[in-house]
């Protein structure tokens, strides 16, 4: 799985981007610049993460490599989240239709590499989260329409 390291020149990022679990027993790397990096405050990201958001980073399915025993969960009728079969650490969420693939941010060995770009969810968001001056959807449908129509 391990692919030579260096820094793209265009964009300064390592690649390729790695990370993993807690425990190390499931690491995986982006061999690609990522497509976009949300925030999620859905009630499923928040319970499955512990937490009042959960921070993400979208790749192209093919542009990721994850080794080690996964655990997996149905999370919705339509998507997929795995975690490492040992220490539980989320990975990532997968729909089944898609062609990308949500990687948990503090998945990363280096999480200053990302800022997010727009938060989804934000009927739940929490009023005392500061606002971030970034685009918001109330609702991942909302999301679902302007990104599809800007593909």
């Amino acid at each position: 799985m391990t692919r030579a390291d260096h820094v793209n020149p265009q964009n300064g990022l390592p690649v390729p981007l790695k990370g993993g679990c807690a425990c190390g027993a499931v690491r995986f790397e982006a061999i690609a610049e990522p497509i976009r990096v949300g925030l999620c405050h859905c009630m499923t990201c928040r319970k499955k993460h512990g937490s009042a958001f959960n921070p993400f980073v979208v790749f192209q399915f093919e542009d990721v490599l994850i080794g080690g025993a996964l655990q997996s969960w149905r999370s919705s009728e339509h998507a997929t989240r795995l975690s490492c079969a040992t220490c539980a650490s989320p990975i990532c969420y997968q729909e089944d239709a898609g062609t990308e693939i949500e990687l948990n941010l503090g998945s990363f060995d280096d999480t200053s590499l990302f800022a997010p770009q727009y938060e989804n969810w934000t009927v739940h968001r929490e009023t005392w989260l500061p606002a971030l001056g970034i685009p918001t959807r109330a609702t991942d449908s909302d999301f679902q329409k302007r990104h599809l129509a800007n593909a």
